[in-house]
Formats: C-alpha cells, sequence, structure tokens
C-alpha cells in the first residue's frame, strides 16, 4: 500500500514526493495577468460578437496556471492552458506565443462553430 502513497519515500524523508512550492512577487503575479488579458484581448480581436472569452489564472503547488477559453455562440467551447516557469514570467511571455495562442483559439472556436451548424444551411441570398 506505501507504493500508492504520493508522498512514499526513504524512511525520515518527510516532504518525498512533494512539488515544490513557488511563491510569485506581486510584480511577477502582474506581469502573468497582463499576458493572459493580452491573449483575450487578441482572441476577441479575431471573433465576431457572440462568442465569449475569458480567462482564470491559478496558483497551486505546481506554480502558476493560465487557462483561456472561447464559448461559440454553438458549438463545444475551446480552451488552451499554461504553466509557464518562473524564468518565463520573469523575461515575460513572448509576444509571438500570445499571438499563436490567440489565432488558435479564435480557429479553433470558428471551427467548432461550422462542425455545429454542418453543410445543412441554404444561403439566404444568391
Amino acid at each position: 500500500m506505501n507504493g500508492n502513497n504520493p508522498y512514499a519515500g526513504a524512511p525520515g524523508v518527510v516532504d518525498a514526493g512533494r512539488p515544490e512550492e513557488v511563491d510569485l512577487t506581486a510584480d511577477q503575479k502582474d506581469a502573468l495577468r497582463q499576458a493572459v488579458a493580452t491573449i483575450v484581448t487578441r482572441t476577441e480581436s479575431y471573433l465576431p460578437d457572440g462568442y465569449a472569452v475569458g480567462s482564470e489564472l491559478s496558483y497551486g503547488t505546481n506554480g502558476p496556471q493560465a487557462t483561456v477559453a472561447v464559448q461559440p455562440p454553438i458549438g463545444h467551447a475551446v480552451s488552451a492552458g499554461f504553466s509557464p516557469d518562473l524564468e518565463d514570467i520573469e523575461a515575460g511571455l513572448d509576444d509571438e506565443d500570445r499571438e499563436e495562442v490567440a489565432r488558435g483559439l479564435a480557429a479553433s472556436a470558428a471551427a467548432q462553430v461550422m462542425s455545429a451548424v454542418g453543410d445543412d444551411l441554404e444561403p439566404t441570398a444568391r
């Protein structure tokens, strides 16, 4: 049974198996919030009205985790999550990476709408 315990380890080693906690400074948290807000804004700029874009930040024992999600008017929601390293946060998340995530989310959300609608639409005009 001891092998199934995630904290099992050598006798006398109290923290065996526990991840090292990562504490962010206020500046690092602000930088991460700004980076995620940029992704949300860029994603919204690629989509028409009717798409809801949101984000969530959490700070757990594995470090910071960010998720950006898009709920299209019809179809399933799509999301992208990432856990940046402390070095990435201090250096600033790469602008190209933020742009790539925003484009990918917008494209995936549009694909969800196209998938939900299918080929059964009749054109309203010729």
